[in-house]
């Protein structure tokens, strides 16, 4: 269970934009903040880490706001707070070494070269101006949008550019390796 736990979190969170958008048709914002208050409380107890804590926090406040006013907004800032929360994990790596890209590549390789290192500070700088965008676009949908545009910005769209990410960083990552192997 302890494994399936980040899992199903994982996919809830996945499916957040979706189900608020379809739950906010059949139910009031107060009642739509009880899955959110449910998911940060499976949060904060399945980790110990002082950032997936803060987020939790964060979570329940956005729930609770959510439950007091009877308001959608603060439901539809989940994701700008995912996304903050992102950030400061992968801006703070940034600051005090290994960056979050360079722990997962190591995963794989133990001994990263220096060539390696510089490679992996600068994808984590570039996710990290990737989840300020996301963050600013879902915050702006928030506002301004609808809530269709919200659910399809947060709950498609986002997840398709963090794909376009990761199979653009693949394709850079294998033309480096390459060039670094016949250099």
């Amino acid at each position: 269970m302890k494994r399936l736990r980040p899992v199903l979190l994982g996919l809830v969170s996945l499916a957040y934009p979706p189900l608020v958008y379809l739950g906010l048709g059949h139910f009031e914002p107060r009642w739509m903040a009880l899955p959110l208050a449910a998911m940060a409380v499976v949060r904060a107890v399945a980790t110990r880490e002082k950032m997936w804590l803060a987020a939790a926090v964060g979570a329940l406040v956005l729930a609770g706001s959510s439950m007091l006013g009877n308001n959608a907004l603060p439901l539809k800032l989940y994701p700008v707070l995912v996304n903050a929360v992102l950030l400061t994990v992968f801006a703070t790596s940034l600051a005090y070494p290994p960056s979050v890209i360079e722990r997962l590549a190591r995963l794989r390789e133990k001994d990263l070269p220096p060539s390696g290192v510089a490679y992996t500070r600068r994808v984590t700088q570039v996710w990290c101006g990737f989840f300020v965008l996301n963050g600013t676009l879902a915050f702006t949908t928030a506002l301004f949008a609808s809530d269709a545009t919200w659910a399809l910005y947060n709950g498609l769209i986002a997840y398709g550019l963090m794909g376009l990410l990761f199979a653009g960083e693949w394709v850079v990552r294998q033309r480096v390796r390459a060039r670094h192997a016949h250099g």
